[in-house]
């Protein structure tokens, strides 16, 4: 179906100005910030899905995934740098619609991953301060208020921030990591490793995603980076390594020590379990929870940037609502991304609450948000093939070294993982919940906007590209 573009004039693209401020350490502190709350929660749901074993082979795969995505990424970013990321990606290789549907995934997947985050949040302040769980949506509410008010201040401040929330999150799980050590028991990893057989792991597979999930969202600060093409690749690369190390230290430490895998794969507060082996029931314990909140912030802070920006770019190319990507007179924020973004959020967090089930609503929301990012994976990797057939004389700043292997080994796994979501009983009902949402994304992109597509800095550069190929 054909897609009708409207010119952005000089008093459009005015309303729509983003501030360079970031460098290579900006980058990687918001690449490891977007993530490392994934060593604080979720990823423990992955032992009672899979058992120690289970998870261990889990996220061995997952590793592997992230190692051909990351590399294609830094391939492509400092090829194509605008703000739209993966959506941009897919529009110069596959058009339009390839373009959003790709952007739709990810923005699906940028809208959940704080949702679950703010529920460990949550769960954390409910376990330090002893409140109800019915308290629990007041929690979430706090949250996205500082932290999209934080992100709307400006560019500057949300960067610094990103920079010392990380290194004061890495800090804490150095301290646990170093703590756990002498409590450490191979027993501990306990009995059965594949208590599910190989369904397990397909099971914990969602989970282990969960160490790396949302590190692909460095692409979009490319319009505020002073250097993309020399400082993308980089913060990248650099910010994969330390989340390798960081996932397997957790996963090895956390069920090695008391009170063992099994309890730490039911619980919603992990590393409190592992504060309370290490220094045992008191106050101090408290005091450090809520200091290994810092892990769970970071990344909270860090993927509110990364939705703000993403709903930014697409609707100021006219895919969403025009009016979402105006940003902030002075500050040069998307403050209305942003505060629509959050509104998403916390409406979806706040109806799985409400609804009765037996799962816990952050596993839910985990599984939804890994099903937007597995198939925005797929989309991502189409394009790295598809941009080196079609276009093979663009300039590529940085080339991967895994080429086309690593890209296909990625979408086959992010495929095999996108396939597990559907017959995970516990689960499934929030991704068919998600797919309905994505299938509705589809349907008003279909029918309306993209009749209203915008010629935006994304658009303009395919159809140049086109032109040249």
């Amino acid at each position: 179906m054909k897609t009708s573009y409207t010119a952005a004039d000089a008093a459009y693209l005015e309303q729509r100005q983003l501030r360079r401020h970031a460098r290579v350490l900006h980058l990687w502190a918001l690449g490891v910030g977007a993530v490392i709350s994934g060593d604080f929660f979720g990823w423990n749901f992955g032992l009672a899905a899979g058992g120690f074993g289970g998870m261990l082979i889990a996220v061995l795969i997952v590793t592997l995934m992230y190692s051909g995505l990351c590399f294609s990424l830094a391939e492509m970013s400092p090829a194509l740098p605008h703000t739209g990321g993966a959506y941009s990606f897919a529009r110069t290789a596959m058009g339009p619609w390839g373009g959003y549907i790709t952007g739709l995934a990810e923005n699906m997947e940028y809208i959940l991953t704080p949702t679950v985050i703010v529920v460990g949040i949550g769960g954390y302040l409910g376990a330090i301060f002893g409140t109800p769980r019915e308290f629990a949506p007041l929690w979430w509410l706090a949250c996205y208020a500082v932290f999209v008010a934080l992100n709307i201040w400006g560019v500057e401040l949300s960067f610094r921030f990103s920079v010392v929330i990380t290194l004061a999150a890495l800090a804490v799980l150095l301290v646990f990591w170093i703590g756990a050590l002498p409590h450490f028991d191979l027993a501990r990893w306990s009995g059965d490793w594949f208590p599910n057989g190989g369904a397990g792991i397909l099971s914990a597979m969602p989970f282990a995603l969960w160490f790396y999930l949302a590190i692909e969202q460095l692409p979009l600060a490319a319009e505020e980076s002073h250097d993309p093409k020399r400082d993308m690749p980089r913060g990248l690369l650099w910010g994969l390594a330390t989340l390798i190390l960081c996932a397997f230290l957790t996963l090895f430490l956390s069920a090695g020590i008391a009170p063992g895998a099994k309890a730490v794969g039911a619980s919603s507060e992990p590393l409190f379990l592992g504060f309370q082996t290490i220094f045992g029931r008191g106050a101090g314990t408290r005091v450090l929870s809520l200091v290994a909140c810092t892990g769970l912030i970071a990344s909270f802070h860090t993927i509110i940037f990364a939705y703000g920006r993403q709903i930014y770019s697409l609707s100021r190319a006219g895919y969403f609502p025009r009016w979402l990507s105006v940003t902030h007179g002075q500050r040069r924020t998307p403050h209305r991304a942003l505060v629509a973004g959050a509104a998403l959020g916390f409406c979806a967090a706040l109806a799985i609450h409400l609804t009765p089930q037996n799962s816990p609503v952050g596993a839910i929301l985990l599984n939804m948000a890994v099903f937007g990012a597995v198939l925005a994976y797929i989309l991502q990797m189409v394009s790295f093939l598809m941009l080196r057939a079609k276009f093979p004389l663009l300039e590529r700043p940085y080339l991967s070294p895994l080429g086309r292997f690593g890209a296909i080994l990625a979408m086959l796994i992010a495929a095999v993982t996108l396939l597990a979501l559907f017959f995970n009983s516990e689960y499934n009902k929030g991704v068919w919940g998600a797919a309905v949402w994505f299938f509705l994304g589809i349907l008003y992109f279909g029918l309306h906007a993209r009749h209203r597509l915008i010629l935006a800095p994304e658009e303009e550069f395919a159809a140049q590209a086109g032109e040249q190929a």
